[in-house]
């Protein structure tokens, strides 16, 4: 639907964790066209991540409104959207994982086949694209933007698409929505060295611990500095992935000294005190090298595709505890920096050009856009592309199966109840009972 000077573009999100949510309302902000004033709508897929209202405030983004779905309530919104029940969207962002990326796309085709308007589609990733990069991308294929937050991922998106004979146009080169805040202008009094830790990475026991004793020893090394662990979540929420030991509960067998804390909050805010950032391998080290902050990305537990870190070859970023106890501060690669839309040169409010421009042109196309067209069909994915759809209680056509949840009514004072017990539940088995029936069977 074209957008004219004067009307607000109406942009809807929708995300399942509140990394997602964050990345999703961000890029809405910075890909629309222009000045235009953006109404923004969000919507949060019930699941396991579903973020708390902490963890939305903690992200910081405000949206004129913001509602709990499931996939089939979602669609039905998306339907009565500019049938009736509200003004259309012009543009809707799928800030979710692959296989919900793909199971929207496929039951958006539906509800919208009989339309002869519909909202630009956007996708894309949170952060590093470090793992089942052909499967992710091929899921998120048929979206009208594919955003890759960089020219090195622009490129290996492409050449995925192409390499398997699927259109290659949406992929759409931009940066992280989230880089930003002050460089680094001098050290901190005190010197502040921030451990960004992460829900799975490293995931088992012995190495997260050995992290954390590290960190610890970092801090009796160096009473002089504050040495902060910034964590992701509180105990009991969940984020993008799930943390089965999170380091609030090992660290209640550690004796940390007066200079070691736990962190929570906005990663903005505590890049604005830090001096040396230590992860490894998390998106927090593209936001704090495009502020100029020294980081460094570990390899005591080696560097290898299971941690991520492998990312990080060439970026001049890769040291050792042992290393960084004894004073070594890194030196990033120029070139390597420049490659991942880090732009620490300053260009970074460039870096969405090209996606506002395609918007836009997309917006003003006089016969609206052609339908959805995703490269997975119960022909190409006969195999596959159920299961895929299945999980979000739809058939292989994109129409709800028997029994997916109704959108018909808000959900009652005892519905909410349940369904907060519910996920309670859950989270306590992955973060209490799995781990402990694990140490059983390796007994």
């Amino acid at each position: 639907m074209p957008a004219s000077a004067t009307k607000a573009l109406r942009v809807a999100v929708l995300a399942d964790s509140d990394t997602r949510w964050k990345w999703g309302a961000l890029t809405a902000t910075r890909v629309c066209p222009g000045d235009t004033e953006i109404h923004l709508d969000g919507y949060l897929l019930r699941g396991r991540a579903t973020p708390t209202a902490r963890q939305l405030r903690e992200v910081g983004v405000d949206a004129d409104s913001l509602r709990e779905v499931t996939a089939v309530e979602f669609l039905r919104a998306m339907e009565g959207a500019g049938e009736g029940d509200g003004e259309p969207y012009d543009v809707l962002v799928l800030a979710l994982v692959g296989g919900g990326v793909q199971a929207m796309l496929h039951g958006l085709g539906r509800v919208w086949r009989d339309r002869a308007e519909r909202p630009v589609v956007v996708t894309g990733y949170v952060g590093v694209v470090y793992e089942k990069l052909a499967d992710g991308l091929l899921l998120r294929h048929g979206a009208d933007l594919v955003l890759a937050n960089s020219r090195q991922d622009a490129e290996r998106f492409r050449a995925v698409y192409e390499g398997v004979g699927a259109d290659p146009a949406a992929v759409t080169e931009v940066a992280l929505p989230f880089l930003g805040g002050a460089a680094l202008a001098g050290e901190h009094d005190p010197y502040t060295v921030v451990f960004a830790a992460q829900p799975s990475v490293p995931d088992s026991r012995k190495d997260r611990t050995y992290l954390l004793e590290r960190l610890i020893r970092h801090a009796r090394l160096h009473p002089e500095r504050e040495v902060l662990l910034k964590l992701r979540s509180r105990p009991g929420e969940h984020t993008t992935h799930i943390e089965e030991l999170p380091y609030q509960k090992l660290v209640q067998r550690a004796d940390p000294p007066p200079n070691f804390r736990l962190v929570y909050g906005h990663m903005g805010e505590v890049l604005d005190r830090t001096d040396l950032l230590v992860t490894v391998s998390s998106t927090a080290a593209l936001e704090s090298l495009h502020r100029r902050i020294p980081t460094v990305v570990l390899t005591d537990l080696g560097v290898r595709e299971a941690l991520g870190n492998h990312h990080f070859v060439g970026s001049g970023c890769l040291a050792s505890w042992d290393q960084l106890d004894t004073g070594h501060r890194p030196a990033p690669d120029a070139e390597w920096v420049a490659r991942q839309g880090v732009a620490a040169d300053g260009g970074y409010e460039t870096a969405f050009d090209e996606a506002r421009k395609r918007i836009a042109a997309l917006l003003s196309r006089p016969a609206g856009l052609p339908p959805l067209a995703p490269y997975y069909t119960p022909v190409t994915a006969p195999g596959y592309l159920p299961g895929i759809l299945a999980r979000h209680h739809l058939a292989p056509d994109g129409t709800p199966l028997p029994g997916a949840p109704a959108a018909d009514r808000a959900p009652g004072p005892v519905r909410q109840v349940v369904r907060r017990a519910a996920r309670g539940a859950y989270r306590h088995g992955v973060q209490r009972v799995a781990p402990v029936i694990r140490r059983m069977g390796e007994l």
